[in-house]
């Protein structure tokens, strides 16, 4: 009964920890929760809304160019031990570098609109799908690979039937992560030459003092983090149906 409610347990300790630190700090540093709802709604639609739809944009098409690239190159040396010896190691020492310094580098290469940003967030992304498609192909037995091949299936079919199904769940997994990693990249890169974008928004906001409406375009961040992280689960409810049934049949209840 509790799993049905647990985002709106979670907005609760959430709002009652933001009203006792609104109360203990007691400055307008920390509007009060309730002031940030109303003004929330009275400002959503004719000047969030536009900000959250362009953050939104960015934040889709980086995910979906990563997706491509990234479960495309993580299936290719996953699936091929001698690709794997060599783009592998360029993966793993590329991983660690903080591909945010580059962002003067994208702006001046594509300019100051959506494509740096867009292009930031994708060099970013990218690595995590990569790493995880790569890691989800190996863990698959290779006894599976036997017996899909002693039951006569082509190659497409083995990716259909046994890879595509197998690495599914953990790429929704990475995907999880990418979504938090590019939500909090977004923020920072729309700092520098945008007019549009929820990160813009907030430090505008802060810039005029303006801590009702800056703690507002927070609460739209974290809707717009929401809204994404449900979406996930809904594609992991629909395409991976069989995670969640083995979860409940298989895993007991602690008390």
């Amino acid at each position: 009964m509790i799993k049905k409610f647990n985002t709106l347990w979670g907005v609760m300790i959430i709002f009652f920890s933001w009203l006792i630190s609104h109360q203990l700090i007691g400055s307008n540093i920390i509007p009060a929760p309730h002031v940030v709802a109303l003004n929330f709604i009275n400002i959503f639609y004719p000047i969030i809304l536009p900000h959250l739809f362009m953050s939104l944009l960015r934040i889709l098409v980086a995910i979906i160019i990563s997706l491509f690239l990234g479960v495309g190159l993580g299936l290719l040396i996953g699936m091929n031990n001698k690709l794997d010896l060599i783009i592998s190691p360029v993966v793993y020492l590329l991983y660690p570098v903080p591909k945010i310094a580059f962002l003067p580098v994208f702006m001046l290469l594509f300019g100051l609109g959506n494509s740096s940003k867009i292009i930031l967030i994708t060099v970013i992304v990218v690595f995590q799908i990569i790493v995880t498609t790569r890691d989800s192909v190996k863990a698959i037995s290779q006894e599976y690979f036997y017996s899909a091949s002693s039951l006569g299936l082509s190659g497409i079919q083995i990716y259909q039937h046994l890879v595509f199904p197998a690495i599914l769940p953990n790429i929704l997994t990475a995907l999880r992560i990418t979504v938090g990693t590019s939500i909090a990249v977004l923020f920072y890169t729309e700092n520098f030459a945008a007019k549009f974008g929820i990160g813009y928004f907030i430090m505008n906001s802060w810039s005029m003092v303006n801590y009702v409406e800056m703690f507002s375009g927070i609460v739209a961040l974290s809707l717009l983090g929401l809204a994404l992280f449900k979406l996930i689960d809904l594609l992991e409810d629909y395409f991976c149906y069989w995670v969640k049934a083995g979860n409940r049949e298989g895993r007991p209840e602690l008390r």
